[in-house]
């Protein structure tokens, strides 16, 4: 019996260990899958600020995203803005009853990254280390729900996480990126 519980927390820690190398160090070591099926390299926004967001997968109408992208507009030269599709709140993923949202659905010009799991033990590695102090050396933090915003900033420091209820173009956003 014993060497069953050794075997098993053997199994656990190594398991733990391998999950942990997978997740990079610097937010710029990150390559995500688009949702255009090409790749989103993180490193080429070495020196910019970048606002990550996690978004519906659903394409019923939210202002939200247009908010996104009038932010995105006017602040593009300062800060990029990647939208997260995630899997995790409203509806089951392949549910057909809505449209999968798609950069065209509300002429969203920032990048938009394919669906992923930003909570569960499905969690993508990006978000790993935006919600683990472990990783981001700033916070442990859990996404609440879609709109849920993490700043990096230039030197590719998580800096700033803002609850989802505020809204992108706020005091408190506006602050963060130096505007």
């Amino acid at each position: 019996m014993k060497s069953y519980i050794f075997i098993f927390c053997s199994f656990l820690f190594f398991t733990a260990s391998a999950q942990e190398g997978t997740i990079p160090e610097s937010i710029y070591d990150f390559k995500v899958t688009a949702q255009n099926g090409g790749t989103i390299d993180l490193a080429q926004y070495r020196g910019k600020k970048i606002l990550i967001v996690n978004t519906p997968t659903e394409a019923f109408y939210n202002p939200r995203y247009a908010e996104l992208e009038s932010f995105y507009k006017q602040h593009k030269d300062k800060v990029v803005v990647i939208a997260f599709l995630d899997q995790d709140f409203g509806p089951a993923p392949g549910d057909s009853k809505a449209p999968k949202i798609a950069d065209k659905d509300y002429n969203v010009s920032f990048p938009l990254a394919a669906e992923i799991f930003v909570k569960s033990n499905k969690m993508a590695p990006i978000y790993h280390w935006l919600t683990e102090e472990k990783y981001n050396h700033l916070k442990d933090s859990e996404v609440k729900w879609d709109f849920q915003k993490y700043l990096i900033n230039e030197q590719g420091n998580l800096v700033a996480v803002f609850d989802p209820k505020v809204k992108v173009n706020s005091p408190q956003v506006l602050a963060a990126i130096g505007q």
